[in-house]
């Protein structure tokens, strides 16, 4: 597809090929794949951020363990290496789930420790030599319409019930920080840094074998048993089986209804040239993001590109994935528009690249780590798109439970919650499709109204979903 000015601007982006995260690092040769049947202690299914953070801790903690991690392509190649690089506090889900749970003590618990998460994940990169172009320069939410400056005032009342920490940007102090086209109102939390995801996962990677994990490429689990993994490439026994596998879980024999894939893309454009940086401004590492139904999520990288993502077509019939990255050209023309839209001094910058990727959506919309001593079966994941940050938070408590440790970690309200599973198809793909028409449907009533209330299709959307 052709984006930017007609003429010399004009050139096709490059789709897919993983992520632009992905190109982005050295070529270096494939990790052996699994040669046939062998033993260990734990056995971890996935090579995202889930499954390395929880080898990290597991090895740092218990060096004597022998940790294998089995990855059906390599190592980041799901979300993990495809997101938008933002490290942050955000919990997805709704408190008063959690609280059910544990109690309010325990979700504000939760809410703090995903906070100091940041901080860990920011030391372990310092500790281990991972250079992953970590900035922590706070999230900034803006809204452009009123129905949405209503949504951000009733969302930041919420979550500072709930402990996060939010502060008003007042209107002319929005301009000079990150000059965002008709912006009506912004907020601003300090708990959130971006950064270069595929360096992360990569860096990780390396410290985690350095400590003497095996990770296995090109080795596809098809099923989990108490005790046991069955690969394409042979059966994998240990005591403990570990299932990291977040937006791809329902590769695994029984698993599709369990995590909803859903489908997420992400736009970036070649460097800004000064002119339009100097119009833009965004010069400290926020993180930005709105309060629209379809909503948006975007970083100005060190090297000056922006790169925005938001919702293209969100499901695929039966639980499947995307290939290599490769997103449709419409999403691509939906995403360069809302870029245009939102910073008109970037619409002559062509978009250079251009992704797809999964994230893991539970039926209730709440992330769970679960952890059975009897079967030896674990799994964390359904962090519905804010992943960067609880993965490490996850990591560490998995990690907890398989060494049978009671830590703060272990008491957090998503230990051990168990979640019913999604609609059988055709109910699962009517049912995600019906939301995002609703959704849709519902910022372009906002935008064309003006109107402070939220619109009635996005109540419905809610409804539907169940979040």
């Amino acid at each position: 597809m052709a984006v930017g000015t007609p003429g010399r601007h004009a050139r096709t982006t490059r789709n897919g090929e993983v992520s632009f995260w992905h190109t982005q690092l050295p070529s270096t040769p494939a990790r052996p794949a699994l040669d046939g049947d062998i033993a260990c202690d734990v056995a971890i299914i996935g090579a995202g951020l889930t499954g390395l953070w929880t080898a990290y801790y597991l090895k740092l903690a218990s060096p004597e363990l022998d940790i294998a991690l089995f990855e059906a392509r390599t190592v980041g190649y799901g979300a993990s290496g495809r997101n938008g690089g933002w490290l942050s506090a955000e919990l997805v889900g709704s408190r008063e789930k959690y609280a059910a749970a544990g109690g309010r003590g325990s979700v504000l618990a939760l809410t703090k420790a995903m906070q100091e998460a940041i901080d860990e994940v920011i030391r372990v990169a310092d500790h281990e030599g991972i250079e992953a172009d970590i900035r922590k320069g706070g999230n900034v939410l803006v809204a452009r319409n009123p129905a949405q400056l209503g949504r951000l005032e009733a969302r930041v009342r919420y979550l500072r019930e709930w402990g996060a920490d939010y502060e008003h940007i007042a209107p002319g102090e929005l301009g000079h920080r990150i000059a965002v086209e008709g912006a009506v109102g912004a907020v601003f939390n300090p708990h959130c840094a971006s950064l270069h995801p595929a360096k992360l996962v990569s860096g990780l990677a390396r410290a985690v074998e350095g400590l003497g994990v095996r990770i296995y490429e090109n080795t596809r689990c098809t099923a989990i048993d108490a005790r046991s993994a069955h690969t394409d490439r042979g059966t994998v026994s240990a005591r403990s089986v570990l299932r990291c596998l977040e937006g791809f879980t329902a590769s695994v024999k029984g698993a599709r209804r369990e995590w909803l894939p859903m489908n997420s893309s992400m736009i970036i454009t070649d460097p800004l040239p000064d002119f339009a940086s100097r119009r833009i401004g965004w010069t400290g590492g926020e993180t930005l993001g709105d309060t629209a139904h379809s909503y948006m999520y975007a970083q100005r990288t060190v090297d000056g590109r922006i790169a925005i993502g938001g919702r293209g077509v969100p499901y695929r019939f039966g639980s499947r994935t995307d290939h290599d990255g490769r997103t449709q050209q419409k999403t691509i023309a939906s995403l360069t528009r809302l870029l245009h839209s939102m910073f008109p001094a970037a619409a002559g910058v062509p978009v250079a690249h251009a992704w797809c990727g999964v994230l893991g959506v539970p039926r209730d919309w709440c992330a769970t780590v679960n952890y059975d001593p009897v079967t030896g079966l674990g799994a964390a994941g359904g962090y519905v798109g804010s992943g960067l940050t609880t993965t490490n938070l996850a990591g560490r408590t998995l990690a907890d439970l398989v060494l049978q440790r009671d830590t703060p970690e272990t008491r957090l309200p998503w230990v051990g919650r168990q979640v019913r599973r999604w609609e059988p198809e055709p109910l699962r793909w009517a049912g995600v499709q019906a939301i995002y028409a609703l959704y849709r449907a519902a910022d372009r009533s906002e935008h064309r109204s003006q109107s402070a209330e939220t619109s009635s299709w996005a109540r419905l959307a809610g409804w539907i979903s169940g979040r």
